[in-house]
């Protein structure tokens, strides 16, 4: 890829042809105009050689450079016609990305604490945190604290003149992070007049609403110019009660089968359900009387209708509060701010200053699930039980038992604002027509504030649901009010507390409900300093190989990253419902020395028309992990002009962030399905049977009761996650190979074909609290660092407690096929036709979770995001002032369950076994009305594809079809 710097008024000129030359790019980037795109010139015709040039993954400048690192680029004409309003949604197509979280991922209860809204980036599956995102082909300020990952939303989407997608050998050019490759963002720069673009979208359902303005304004003066952009966007909140089929009786998911019989043919362990409902819970209240466990009543005074049990803590046609209930939000509201300055100043031939600033504003809002409590005891005076309860409470009781889903305290959710700030400022020319330097600065802040909704003071909680009857006034107060010894009262006095009401929904007072609510309030603050300086040049006035002067490039930067996160003081002390969360700080410097090397060996003789070598070699020294050493070498040849090999093998490192490194140890919650279950006993690895034995006979079970252990909860077990200071950095080893044909006898035709291969070990990995179960009992023995962190009671051998801590213990391994095609025809009279696919076959992706464990294949799982083939194709018409294009988006069914649990050839069904392909169409038409104004529009999900059975959001969002319109103007 290359991105132009030129001077003078060839800017516009040269920064659109530079999109289009076929030698630097395996894909050709899209320029955008107002009029169609021109069609590409002859890829052999080069700009001037004072022309500086500077191509994305290395620093080297040469007009004819061809990089060997597979690399895809796309331009903001072909964002446009995707329809979309943030370029995420975009970059999830390609296949390369197809894993990074979208807000859709980042809405209601799919979101982690403070995660709300965020759109990050992940290359190849590899994680956010191992992709690393450039802007300009400089680093950006994080958008979550204690991590390097940066929120997309914070890139206007309007000003981006291209982006690039490169993989292989980019840690050695741009530092740590790099492990699956890089995106980088090229921006317009130099711009001169002023455009406009408006467009505003809609579903079908007239629901999921999106806008976006966006002006920017260029003037070019005597010595330099300045460039100014502002953008808005808003994502309109969906709810799922907006979707039926995701909310309500018709609901569908998959449980366990209470008429399994693995003896009888056709009998599956998991089959699709509706109505299913949490065993034994109730958003009125479900009310034992007994204390057995078992509900008698509804909060109502109702006798309780237990309905048919479902196996694993569900029911169905029950009083149970149904599980869709907790279906929450399928996107959240985002509205974006964004401004942006550009400067350059010549102070003269050899020093030219520039600038940028940025301010983003973003504010994203969604609701998840409410509170809940189990097994609450509440005495028997308490005036607001029903009669019919009151006469059936048992005299040992002396009250009863209420569990209960809080829907009426407002389901709870985030509140949050990201205010970004990032700054560059820098100077660079030419010391000679062979050397050139840059330098810069880079600094970078986020400020995030949380506001927690709908959350709830635990003192005042217990202290209004214990109410008796006031004798001064005969009517229902709390018992604190009137013996402040009975309740703790930390967050009020007594005298204050309202009671409330649990024996119905929404019957208590709207005092209580504010009594008892807490909206807290987190902060963070995430901060960067780049400082980088490099030079340049070639050999050509003292040195030239066969096939030309040798390229180079040294340099230095000193990067500091440092990361704060303040919570609630409530959050702090353990007083709300929420996790307890604890203050968290920590930062880490690094000092990098870097070099490159470009051996042009042939030129123009046969059978090597190019034969290019290249090294990279890049030193770092942290103040947290020590020094590591990074690498790449690569090769061009060229036998003909017809036909391109290329290859690349690198070391890249990725060094733990600050929350992996720092993190505090803080509360956190999971549920269990246990793997000792007798019926899970079958579905993981061939140790799990004699593992389980060992950790319940450990925990006091005879044979008996561990040949009949059962887990009949449905609560959420509380347990603690935090960093780990003893991590090292990540190693990975990378390598490509690939061709790259430009038939001269089919003018317009470019294809490349490369594979990649990525080995990571040492890898960070932070299991989930249910993968830490399995893994416990799926390793060789029970001595492993994953039992260590698992704590079971004795007597009952059920878990209690856990803890999740970040450890060098994991593996990953990908390797797949690339394949990119583009093909650029007209017809005489007809007009001008451009078709392009970018596909990608999966050959591997797995991980080892700890040494000596069997790797966990991901290949072609829905969980993962990881399907076997993918393809996005689009198809171009432009003929006078009208432009077509057709998009789709396409990736083959996967696996509704990992192997392991297929292995079971009883475990499910065939036609549910995997989940059905992603097929999306859009279409796009735009009308050019003059030289100045351009209107357009489009429709999203043509044959509006739904998510598959059991799912709200995958292999598609649930949005449905969706048509958009706007305008773009030119001045």
């Amino acid at each position: 890829m290359t991105e132009f710097r030129p001077q003078g008024r060839r800017a516009l000129r040269l920064a659109m042809s530079a999109s289009v030359l076929a030698l630097t790019f395996p894909m050709t980037a899209w320029a955008q105009d107002v009029a169609p795109s021109p069609a590409a010139p002859d890829a052999a015709k080069a700009p001037a050689r004072d022309d500086v040039i500077v191509v994305t993954g290395t620093r080297i400048r040469r007009p004819d450079y061809a990089t060997a690192s597979p690399t895809v680029s796309f331009g903001t004409t072909q964002l446009v016609q995707a329809g979309t309003t943030n370029v995420t949604d975009f970059l999830t197509s390609m296949p390369a990305l197809i894993g990074s979280s979208t807000s859709r991922d980042n809405s209601g209860d799919r979101a982690g604490i403070g995660a709300t809204g965020l759109n990050l980036l992940n290359l190849r599956n590899l994680g956010t945190d191992r992709t690393l995102v450039l802007v300009d082909g400089r680093r950006h300020v994080s958008g979550l604290d204690g991590s390097q990952s940066v929120d997309i939303n914070t890139i206007p989407e309007d000003l981006i003149e291209r982006v690039d997608i490169l993989t292989g050998g980019a840690s050695a050019i741009y530092g740590a992070d790099a492990v699956s490759g890089v995106v980088n963002f090229i921006m317009k720069k130099k711009f001169s007049g002023i455009t406009m673009r408006g467009q505003s979208g809609i579903s079908k359902y007239g629901d999921a609403g999106n806008q976006l303005i966006a002006v920017t304004a260029g003037h070019n003066f005597d010595r330099g110019n300045i460039t100014l952009s502002y953008e808005y966007n808003q994502e309109d909140r969906l709810e799922s009660h907006q979707r039926p089929e995701y909310s309500g009786t018709a609901s569908v998911g998959f449980f366990r089968n209470p008429d399994y019989d693995k003896t009888k043919p056709g009998s599956y362990s998991r089959i699709p359900q509706s109505d299913v409902r949490y065993e034994w819970t109730s958003r009125v209240g479900a009310v034992d009387v007994t204390g057995d466990g078992v509900p008698d009543f509804t909060g109502t005074g109702k006798v309780y209708n237990l309905g048919t049990e479902i196996p694993g803590g569900y029911s169905k046609g029950s009083d149970d509060t149904l599980v869709s209930d907790y279906a929450n939000d399928l996107r959240p509201s985002i509205k974006r701010h964004i401004v942006n300055m550009f400067s350059t100043f010549n102070l003269s031939d050899s020093i030219e200053v520039y600038s940028e600033l940025k301010y983003a504003n973003i504010k994203a809002y969604s609701l998840a699930q409410p509170t809940f409590d189990y097994y609450m005891f509440v005495p028997g005076d308490n005036p607001f039980i029903p009669t019919a309860i009151q006469n059936a409470i048992s005299p040992d009781m002396g009250g009863v038992l209420v569990t209960r889903d809080n829907f009426d305290l407002g389901q709870r959710g985030e509140s949050i604002k990201r205010e970004t700030v990032r700054g560059v400022l820098g100077a660079r020319g030419d010391l000679s027509s062979n050397l050139h330097y840059d330098v810069s600065w880079v600094f970078g802040q986020t400020d995030v504030t949380n506001n927690f909704i709908n959350d709830r003071y635990t003192d005042r909680w217990n202290a209004a649901i214990d109410a008796v009857t006031d004798p001064a006034t005969g009517r229902p107060t709390c018992r604190v009010n009137l013996d402040p010894t009975a309740a703790a009262h930390t967050t009020f006095k007594p005298g204050e507390c309202v009671p409330f009401n649990l024996f119905g929904e929404g019957v208590s007072s709207q005092a209580a409900l504010n009594f008892i609510r807490a909206n807290t309030t987190e902060h963070s603050r995430i901060r960067q300093n780049v400082v980088n300086a490099s030079l340049s040049g070639d050999t050509a006035k003292f040195l030239r190989l066969p096939g030309g002067p040798i390229g180079f490039a040294v340099g230095g930067e000193y990067r500091k990253e440092s990361s704060r996160f303040q919570p609630d003081a409530l959050e702090v002390q353990g007083l709300t419902f929420s996790n307890k969360l604890l203050p968290s700080n920590g930062s880490f410097d690094v000092k990098e020395a870097f070099g490159e090397l470009d051996l042009p060996l042939l030129r123009d003789v046969p059978f090597f028309k190019v034969l290019d070598l290249s090294a990279a070699l890049r030193y770092a020294d942290y103040s947290t992990t020590g020094h590591a050493t990074t690498w790449k070498v690569d090769a061009n040849w060229a036998p003909i002009n017809d036909i391109r090999f290329r290859g690349t093998v690198s070391r890249a490192v990725r060094a733990p962030n600050i929350s992996e490194l720092f993190g505090a140890a803080s509360q956190t919650y999971a549920f269990f399905d246990d793997p000792c279950l007798p019926s899970n006993l079958g579905l993981g690895k061939s140790t799990r049977t004699a593992n389980c034995q060992a950790i319940l006979s450990k925990a006091g079970l005879t044979p008996d009761q561990i040949a009949n252990f059962e887990d009949t909860r449905t609560t959420n077990i509380a347990g603690v996650a935090g960093g780990n200071s003893k991590l090292t950095p990540e190693v990975a080893n990378t390598w490509t190979a690939g061709i790259v044909l430009q038939p001269s006898f089919i003018r317009g035709l470019q294809i490349s074909v490369d594979w990649y291969d990525i080995k990571l070990k040492q890898a960070i990995n932070t299991v989930t609290a249910q993968q830490l179960s399995e893994l416990c009992v799926d390793s060789p023995t029970i001595d492993n660092q994953f039992c260590a962190n698992i704590t079971r009671a004795t007597g009952t051998g059920l878990i209690t407690s856990f803890a999740l801590q970040p450890q060098n213990v994991a593996s990953f391994k990908t390797a797949g096929l690339d394949v990119n095609l583009t093909y650029r025809f007209e017809l005489s009279k007809i007009g001008q036709f451009e078709l392009r696919v970018v596909g990608n076959y999966l050959d591997k992706l797995s991980k080892v979770g700890v040494p000596g464990a069997d790797p966990t294949d991901e290949l072609g799982q829905y969980d993962y995001f990881s399907p076997k083939y993918q393809a996005y194709t689009t198809l171009s018409y432009a003929s006078g002032p009208v432009t077509l294009n057709y998009n789709w988006s396409w990736f083959d069914k996967t696996r509704r369950y990992t192997l392991d649990k297929y292995k079971n050839t009883s475990y499910v069904a065939p036609e549910y076994a995997f989940v059905k392909a992603r097929s999306v169409h859009n279409v796009y038409g735009a009308l050019r009305v003059n030289e100045k104004f351009e209107f357009y529009g489009g429709v999203t999900n043509l044959f509006n594809q739904k998510p598959d059975l059991g799912f709200s959001t995958y292999p598609t969002e649930a949005i449905g079809t969706s048509f958009y319109a706007g305008f773009r103007a030119k001045f």
